[in-house]
C-alpha cells in the first residue's frame, strides 16, 4: 500500500477526469459548484498561486469557516504542491500572528468576515506575500487579492507538473503550552493511513495504484459527505478531503454555529450518505430534534456517522439508531498525530459501552518508561505504521511524541487507556490535565496564565468537568489578593482579550488556598474534586 507514490494533487487530477462534470462537488446553502467548475476553478487558483510567487513547499494558510472555497482552496494547494495550514478562526490577534509566523505561511486565504483581524496583523507578518480574500457578505479590504478573480482567470487546465509523495499537509493542533504545533503529514502517509481509497470497516481493500483506484470510483456510489464540525479541525478536514478524493459531494452548512434543524434538513435534502460530528455536542441536539419532530426529517440515506474527539454516549447513539436502524456509528480514537489508535463501532445489532475501544491493528499500550503494559494495567496508547514526519520546527517535541521503541517508530500523543481482559481499551483521557471541550483542546496552563495577569488574582488553577453538551467544560479556581472580591464576569471579559472564546472558563470559583505542594506543583485532582462539589457536578 505504501509503495505507490501517492499524491493528493495527482489523485484529484485523476478524479477530475473520471467524474461526470455535472455532478455537484460542493453544496453550501443555495450555492452548488459542479465538478466541472470545481476542476476549472481549482486548476486556475493553483496556477495563479504559483504565478503570484508561491513555490513548491510554501505554506498556505486557510482562515475560513466551512464553505466551498475552503475545500476548493485545499485542492488548489495540493495541485500546486503547497502545504496546507489550518487556522482556527476563533483565535485572537496574537494567536493568529503566532500561528502564521510559526508555520512560515506565504499565502493566506481568509474570509472577508475576518478582514479587521487581517488589517491588524498584516504588518507583523512580512513573510506573507499573498493575502487572498473570499467574499462572504462582510465588508472586506481594498488591498487584498480577490479569490474569485484568481479562480476565474485562466483556461482551467491541469498544471502539468510532477508531484511527490513527500509533499506535505500541516495540521496545527494544541501544544502543551497551549500554543499550537504543526503536525507534518506526507501525502502518501495520510492517504494510506486513511485507507488508500479503501474502507476496512466496509471490507474495501486499499488501492494499489491510481489507475486501479480511478476504475473503482466508476463502480461505486459517490459519497455525499456533510462535515458538521469546522473543516479547520482534522475531523472535518478529512471528511471534506474524503468527499473530493472519492469524486463525491461535500455539503456544508451556512450557520455560524451548529443548528440541528439545519443539519437534519441538509441530510434530508441532499441525501447525505455520511456525516461527521464531534460526539454528543452534535448528536444530542440531533436526537432531540428528531424525537420532537417525528416524520419531519428523512435520514434514511445516511449509512455512516463518524465521530472523533470527545465522548459519544451510548444512549445518544441508540437514539440515532431509533431513527435509522441501518446506521453504522463509528467512534474513532484518533488524533492529529496518530490516526487509527482504536475504534468503537455501534449498530442496531451491537451495543457498546462508552469509552470502550478496540485496539487498532498497529497499536500497543506503553507505560511512562515505554514498556508495554498488560491486561488490567493503564498506559499510553501508541500506533506505528503510517505516521507524521513530526512537529514543524520542534525537534524536542517530535522526539518525545514519536519515540523509537525496540527499533519501531511509534506515535504516542498522550492518550491514557486501561487494557481490559477482553483486549478492549477503556479511554481514560488525553494527557494528565488537557481539557477537551467540544473537540477543542484546552491546556490549563495557558488559561491559568491569562487569569493570573489580572490584578485581583494571586493564583489560579484550571480543570475540566463533565459537561452534557461539550464533553467537558473549562472551570477555574482562583485565590484572590487581599481586598478583592470575585467578579466572574469581569475576569471572563479580561481573559477574552488574550484567549479564544472556547478557552474561557465557564465558571470561576474563589478559594483562599489552592493547596499546592511545597515544590509549587498543583494538585489538579483535589482542585477538580473541589470544583465539582461546589458546582454540583457529578464526577
Amino acid at each position: 500500500m505504501g509503495g505507490y507514490p501517492w499524491n493528493y494533487g495527482d489523485i484529484l487530477e485523476g478524479v477530475d477526469r473520471v467524474v461526470p462534470p455535472e455532478r455537484s462537488a460542493f453544496v453550501h446553502g443555495e450555492r452548488a459548484i459542479s465538478w466541472g467548475d470545481f476542476s476549472r476553478r481549482s486548476n486556475n487558483l493553483a496556477g495563479n498561486l504559483l504565478a503570484g510567487g508561491a513555490e513548491t513547499g510554501d505554506k498556505i494558510a486557510f482562515y475560513l469557516r466551512n464553505c466551498p472555497e475552503y475545500s476548493e482552496g485545499i485542492a488548489a494547494a495540493f495541485k500546486a504542491r503547497l502545504t496546507h495550514v489550518n487556522v482556527n478562526y476563533r483565535y485572537v490577534d496574537h494567536e493568529l500572528i503566532y500561528l502564521l509566523d510559526n508555520s512560515d505561511a506565504t499565502v493566506v486565504i481568509y474570509g472577508a468576515e475576518f478582514a479587521g483581524h487581517v488589517r491588524e496583523i498584516r504588518s507583523e507578518l512580512p513573510g506573507v506575500r499573498q493575502w487572498i480574500e473570499v467574499a462572504d457578505g462582510y465588508p472586506g479590504s481594498e488591498d487584498s487579492l480577490h479569490y474569485e478573480d484568481l479562480v476565474d482567470t485562466g483556461d482551467g487546465t491541469p498544471l502539468g507538473i510532477e508531484r511527490s509523495p513527500d509533499d506535505m499537509l500541516f495540521l496545527y493542533t494544541g501544544g502543551t503550552t497551549g500554543m499550537p504545533k504543526g503536525v507534518m503529514w506526507r501525502h502518501e502517509d495520510l492517504w494510506c493511513v486513511t485507507g488508500a481509497g479503501g474502507n476496512p470497516r466496509l471490507g474495501i481493500p486499499p488501492s494499489p495504484d491510481l489507475d486501479t483506484y480511478l476504475a473503482r470510483l466508476g463502480e461505486e456510489q459517490p459519497p455525499v459527505n456533510l462535515p458538521l464540525p469546522p473543516i479547520m479541525h482534522g475531523t472535518g478536514l478529512l471528511s471534506a478531503i474524503g468527499a473530493m478524493t472519492h469524486g463525491g459531494t461535500c455539503v456544508t452548512l451556512t450557520g455560524r454555529s451548529f443548528d440541528a434543524e439545519e443539519a437534519l434538513a441538509a441530510i434530508d435534502r441532499h441525501r447525505a450518505t455520511a456525516i461527521t460530528i464531534v460526539g454528543d455536542a452534535f448528536a444530542r441536539p440531533m436526537v432531540e430534534t428528531l424525537d420532537a419532530n417525528p416524520g419531519r426529517y428523512d435520514i434514511s440515506s445516511l449509512g455512516n456517522i463518524n465521530s472523533s474527539g470527545v465522548m459519544w454516549t451510548r444512549d445518544i447513539k441508540a437514539g440515532l439508531l431509533r431513527h435509522n436502524e441501518n446506521l453504522i456509528l463509528a467512534d474513532a480514537f484518533s488524533s492529529s498525530e496518530a490516526i487509527g489508535l482504536g475504534a468503537s463501532i455501534m449498530t442496531k445489532d451491537e451495543v457498546i459501552e462508552v469509552a470502550k475501544f478496540t485496539l487498532g491493528p498497529s497499536c500497543k499500550v506503553f507505560d511512562e518508561h515505554m514498556k508495554e503494559v498488560g491486561v488490567g494495567e493503564s498506559g499510553m496508547v501508541g500506533v506505528t505504521g503510517f505516521l507524521p514526519v513530526g512537529y514543524y520546527k520542534d525537534e524536542e517535541k517530535t522526539a518525545k511524541t514519536f519515540p523509537v521503541i525496540d527499533g519501531v517508530r511509534y506515535s504516542i500523543p498522550g492518550d491514557w487507556v486501561r487494557v481490559e481482559t477482553d483486549g478492549s481499551l477503556t479511554l481514560l483521557g488525553r494527557g494528565s490535565n488537557c481539557i477537551n471541550t467540544g473537540g477543542e483542546k484546552v491546556y490549563p496552563e495557558e488559561v491559568e496564565e491569562a487569569l493570573k495577569d489580572h490584578e485581583s488574582i494571586s493564583d489560579a488553577l484550571v480543570v475540566g468537568l463533565p459537561d452534557e453538551k461539550w464533553g467537558q467544560s473549562v472551570n477555574a479556581v482562583v485565590s484572590l489578593h487581599a481586598g478583592y472580591e470575585l467578579d466572574e464576569i469581569a475576569l471572563r471579559d479580561f481573559t477574552r482579550r488574550t484567549l479564544a472564546g472556547y478557552k474561557l472558563p465557564k465558571r470561576i470559583l474563589a478559594k483562599d488556598d489552592l493547596e499546592r505542594a511545597p515544590n509549587g506543583k498543583a494538585n489538579y485532582k483535589l482542585i477538580r474534586d473541589y470544583a465539582a462539589r461546589e458546582l454540583g457536578v457529578a464526577l
